[in-house]
């Protein structure tokens, strides 16, 4: 459902609030916005999104233990192997890559799950939900991909509800590196990095339609540099 973007500056004034709320710095006033007025923003489609869960929690299993060969097995069996990136199929086959880098997608894989509905909120100050677990395929007992699907019943945030809380977490990100940077004490217990996994994750869900926006990039090619 594509629709048309809330005015930026007022979703951007929102998250300068809530980072005052928080106790957090503020952004310099040149500061960039997420988009334009008059663009236009969307949701990835559910099924993309869904694959793109399954496969961090594969991943993620696999950095706790789940065999290579079972970790192969499932995403085959589940036709989701053309939803695997690369650098991550080099993980899943045979351990290469920066384990800890992998062990980080945790709270990307939460912030995915906000978009389907499956987590309740998106709180800057709380870790994942140690529920969050139930809610995804369950690998050990062969629960296939079309199964786990079905059961979750999917129910999509509203594409400007994403939108905005995208924008919080871009100035979230700056403002917990900023912090961190100078030795200061973070709201919660969450850190730089659980954010910017939780943005990584939302700019690559929230489709942003404009003069000024490219195609959506794959999920290794999603900036975080600005």
């Amino acid at each position: 459902m594509r629709v048309s973007a809330p005015d930026p500056r007022a979703v951007r004034e929102a998250s300068l609030d809530e980072l005052s709320r928080l106790g957090l710095p503020l952004p310099p006033p040149q500061f960039p916005l997420v988009w334009e007025p008059g663009d236009e923003i969307e949701l990835r489609p559910t099924p993309e999104v869904e694959a793109r869960i399954a496969v961090l929690h594969v991943i993620l299993a696999r950095c706790f233990g789940m065999p290579a060969q079972a970790a192969m097995s499932w995403l085959l069996e589940s036709h989701l192997v053309d939803s695997v990136t690369p650098p991550e199929w080099q993980f899943v086959m045979g351990g290469r890559g920066d384990h800890r880098s992998f062990v980080l997608h945790h709270d990307a894989l939460f912030s995915l799950a906000w978009v389907l509905g499956l987590a309740k909120e998106l709180d800057p100050t709380v870790p994942v939900d140690e529920r969050l677990v139930e809610r995804m395929p369950n690998l050990v007992a062969g629960e296939t991909f079309a199964q786990w699907q079905a059961r979750i019943l999917a129910a999509p945030q509203h594409p400007g509800d994403a939108a905005a809380l995208l924008d919080l977490h871009y100035c979230l990100d700056w403002a917990y590196l900023e912090t961190e940077k100078a030795g200061g004490a973070l709201p919660g217990l969450v850190d730089a990095n659980a954010i910017g996994q939780r943005r990584w994750a939302l700019e690559w869900a929230v489709v942003l339609r404009g003069p000024y926006h490219d195609e959506p990039p794959g999920w290794e090619e999603v900036d975080l540099s600005t």
